[in-house]
């Protein structure tokens, strides 16, 4: 079995290179003739009947005049990329790429293509993902499409080089649209010049390495009323940057983002020209869990993408409240991230979620333990579930045991629509919702 995973994995390879290079290689035009070409070339197995040999014929003399005409490219070009710090997957944007003519000749007719980080996986990587495949999904079943390839992070348009004079710059907008969260890594950019036909294109690549952090998806939530009350903080000065509730006044400072307004001591402001802020002893706050679901034995699945949205969607709109926010979840060990009032901001929050991976070395009982250690911290508990097994309505009613108001979200898969069993939720149903695939912002909006 591995000795005919690895074969197929081999044509996989070559084919997907072999199509790569065919798509910077050949205009649309020449694809065209290509295809033209090889329907020709099946038309004209039998001369007696057909003309297709003699298309064919015109088809490769035609090709072979491109390929010899746009084979060499000899010029050089600088480039500098200016690049956003974020994208977010599903919303395409635009950046610039400034390219300069580094030859004494004028370069016209040139289209920019960029270079990304080879996506093909590892062959690991590749033979879980087929395994996963076989095990769940149908390929005769209509109703359920095969999902696409999960290791492509982005695609980018071509971009058209106005023309360029001797050592003259030029500004390329190129339209990027990112897949999957994640990091896009960069190796170059190519510039492309076709051949007098316009069927075949010489190339002339440029190193230029960089990246960007393409965070995961969001959805609208409704104004929230989350349960949870201001709760003393023991060591709450350090922990939520001196920004509290308390009527022990301790001394003043500058101002630090994310300060409630009520605090600044408008005469120091007016006498040292900058904001001041009153500090204060005891600090009490509400303080959320966002508690998400990492444990599934799938290597990519779209639920768990849908959990993590649904976690950058709350993260969102909690971080504009004045409260903090922990998020907690398990990977290669427990994590716990805290921002909101004055700590880390939801930018940071995003870019943490949007390394998040699938957790199938530990048991779930790891993140059960980590909120429970961590609930006499917290005013609430937001949980994203990726199912409502036993384990999970047992940890639910833990956290209900110690009289924590608690919000529960399980994805589940498109098509799935029988109600959840209430259990531990039996006495607030309201805040039990299923989310299902597909239909995931239209079910948020009924939160209240």
């Amino acid at each position: 079995m591995k000795v005919t995973y690895r074969f197929l994995y081999r044509l996989y390879r070559l084919f997907s290179g072999a199509r790569r290079w065919a798509e910077r290689r050949f205009t649309r035009t020449g694809l065209v003739v290509f295809g033209a070409m090889f329907v020709a070339a099946i038309l004209g197995f039998d001369p007696e009947n057909s003309v297709g040999y003699q298309a064919f014929t015109l088809l490769v003399g035609l090709m072979f005049v491109a390929v010899l005409g746009g084979w060499r490219f000899k010029a050089a070009f600088a480039a500098e990329r200016l690049l956003p710090r974020f994208g977010t997957v599903g919303q395409p944007f635009r950046y610039r790429v400034v390219v300069r003519n580094l030859t004494r000749k004028n370069q016209v007719g040139l289209t920019l293509l960029e270079t990304l980080a080879d996506p093909r996986p590892s062959f690991q990587d590749w033979t879980a993902l087929q395994l996963d495949d076989q095990k769940h999904v149908r390929p005769f079943r209509f109703s359920q499409p095969r999902r696409g390839n999960p290791f492509k992070l982005a695609t980018v348009k071509e971009g058209l080089v106005p023309p360029l004079s001797a050592d003259q710059r030029a500004e390329v907008l190129v339209e990027l649209t990112p897949l999957q969260r994640g990091i896009v890594h960069f190796t170059g950019v190519t510039l492309a010049r076709p051949d007098p036909l316009g069927l075949f294109r010489a190339l002339q690549r440029v190193p230029l390495a960089q990246s960007v952090l393409i965070l995961p998806k969001r959805y609208h939530l409704p104004p929230l009323a989350l349960p949870g009350a201001l709760k003393y903080q023991q060591g709450g000065v350090a922990l939520a940057s001196n920004v509290g509730q308390s009527d022990e006044f301790v001394a003043l400072r500058e101002y630090r983002r994310g300060d409630p307004i009520r605090h600044i001591h408008w005469r120091s402001w007016a006498k040292t020209g900058k904001p001041i802020v009153m500090e204060f002893e005891d600090e009490f706050f509400v303080r959320h869990a966002l508690v998400l679901d990492t444990f599934t034995d799938r290597p990519h699945t779209e639920a768990f993408e849908e959990a993590v949205s649904v976690a950058a969607s709350f993260a969102c709109t909690l971080l504009t409240q004045e409260s903090l926010l922990d998020l907690l979840f398990v990977g290669p060990q427990a994590y716990c991230f805290t921002a909101g009032r004055g700590l880390a901001h939801a930018d940071q929050m995003l870019e943490i979620l949007a390394s998040v991976r699938p957790c199938r070395e530990q048991p779930f009982g790891t993140l059960e333990q980590l909120v429970l250690n961590h609930s006499s911290a917290v005013s609430g508990c937001i949980c994203v579930l990726l199912a409502w097994d036993a384990e999970r309505r047992r940890f639910v009613e833990k956290l209900k045991a110690l009289r924590l108001p608690v919000l529960v979200l399980v994805i589940r898969q498109p098509g799935e629509t029988a109600p959840l069993e209430l259990g531990p939720m039996s006495d607030d149903p309201g805040r039990l919702l299923a989310l299902e695939i597909g239909r995931i912002e239209e079910q948020l909006a009924k939160l209240k």
